[in-house]
């Protein structure tokens, strides 16, 4: 797009964050079609509106409530009133400049006239400051900053530890590598990190995991491009460990994308026979870029995991990772769009479709064999509960999940399987059963 042609930041944050308002599209959909119609400098400042608008969001619509008379009717309105007071809440950004710099992208977005509501509703904002949040102090959506129905669903689920869940979840990630085995210890590792001047710990959990002080980009890690490290979170790492494929076994990778884990099960034995699969073509891709870059090959299925008619060749498996589709609410520090686009509705669905890929899995299993359920959920209803089910309603279906992992605890048990929760100077919201086959 010609310079010409390009639009006001704050502008294309509201749009983005008024599709996400109307659960249209996700940030990882909508930010990098989003990122072409601003200058290259302008960018970064755009991540940060749409990632950390749609993060407080949960708050700064309660705000938006108390300050409006009644809802804007056009939703683009109320984008840009949510960026404005994100501004005044959460960035260093100077409120006179929030202020004149989002009802000036109004403007560019041909709302001239809302600017008098939205510069009104933040100066508005502005004056009563501390009255605002006095009022909003004892609302648990406001203080926790998530959706009144989940904050409800982990408070319940989780009690005394739903706070440090909150917090975990309104921090930003970190950084976390997965170093290659194959090539070199992560001691090795770590010390061409700091020959690099970067700074980095080993995991905690993880026996292959690194913790970066700071995001950088990934051609500047050492031995990105030649597959000797790859991003991958903590909590994540786990399941190729769990799984621990051996030599000549054939391992299902269902639910594959993005690859990061069938990567790893091809690290830990090279002389696996690796089938990957997955619904979405596009993200298979992203499977296959994954494996080139580790110079891996595997067999790579497009295909719905729950029609193994139409995919399956009637040879079992000795392992199996069953990935499930989820509501994702343990990764919601990396994808803060969830508190717009999940509802409680979505819940018992996904159960029950997680219900079904587990019976249509297991069936694929050798005698003997062992299946790796995983999600990267918080929710009861999605992981112990469906696997406790699941068991009950299989003879044959023991639950296997390790309490140690080379000789650390991990998680929390449940019923069956075991919980990681998200943590703020650590991994991701992780949910693991692993179950053996009689």
């Amino acid at each position: 797009m010609n310079e010409k042609n390009r639009i006001d930041v704050r502008a294309a944050a509201a749009r983005v964050l008024a599709e996400l308002l109307q659960s249209r599209g996700s940030l990882a959909r909508l930010l990098p079609a989003a990122e072409h119609t601003v200058p290259e400098r302008d960018r970064s400042l755009l991540r940060e509106l749409c990632y950390g608008g749609a993060r407080t969001a949960p708050r700064l619509q309660l705000l938006a409530d108390k300050l409006l008379r009644k809802p804007p009717a056009d939703i683009e309105v109320r984008a840009l009133i949510l960026l404005g007071l994100y501004q005044l809440e959460f960035t260093r950004i100077p409120d006179h400049a929030a202020i004149s710099a989002t009802v000036n992208a109004a403007r560019s977005l041909g709302l001239d006239r809302a600017t008098g509501v939205i510069n009104g509703v933040l100066r508005n904002a502005l004056r009563n400051h501390e009255t605002l949040q006095r009022k909003l102090s004892g609302n648990p959506q406001f203080s926790s900053m998530h959706p009144a129905w989940l904050q409800q669903a982990i408070k319940s689920a989780w009690g005394t530890q739903a706070a440090e869940i909150f917090r975990a979840n309104n921090t930003n990630p970190p950084m976390t590598l997965r170093v290659n085995q194959q090539h070199q210890s992560r001691d090795d590792y770590l010390g061409e990190l700091q020959r690099a001047e970067i700074a980095a710990t080993a995991c905690a959990i993880s026996p292959v995991g690194i913790t970066l002080e700071a995001a950088c980009p990934v051609d500047s890690l050492p031995g990105f491009a030649e597959g000797r490290v790859s991003v991958q979170d903590e909590s994540a790492q786990l399941a190729a460990l769990l799984l621990a494929p051996v030599e000549g076994e054939r391992v299902l990778d269902a639910c594959a994308a993005p690859g990061g884990k069938t990567s790893h099960l091809l690290e830990l034995a090279a002389d696996l026979r690796v089938s990957a699969l997955d619904i979405d073509e596009e993200r298979l891709d992203r499977v296959a870029d994954n494996l080139a870059r580790g110079g891996f090959e595997a067999e790579l299925i497009c295909a719905d995991a729950g029609q193994t008619d139409a995919w399956w060749d009637g040879e079992p498996f000795d392992r199996i990772l069953l990935d499930a589709p989820c509501s994702a609410t343990g990764v919601i520090r990396r994808n803060p769009d969830i508190k717009l686009l999940r509802r409680a509705d979505d819940i018992p669905a996904l159960a029950e479709l997680q219900g079904q890929l587990l019976r249509a899995q297991w069936q694929l299993l050798k005698p003997g064999g062992t299946l790796l359920y995983a999600t990267c959920s918080i929710l009861p209803a999605e992981n112990s509960e469906v696997v406790a089910r699941f068991i009950a309603d299989t003879p044959d279906a023991r639950d296997n999940t390790p309490e140690l992992l080379c000789g650390m605890e991990w998680g929390a048990a449940q019923s069956a399987g075991r919980q990681l929760f998200p943590r703020p100077e650590g991994g991701d919201g992780f949910y693991y059963a692993l179950l053996q086959k009689s």
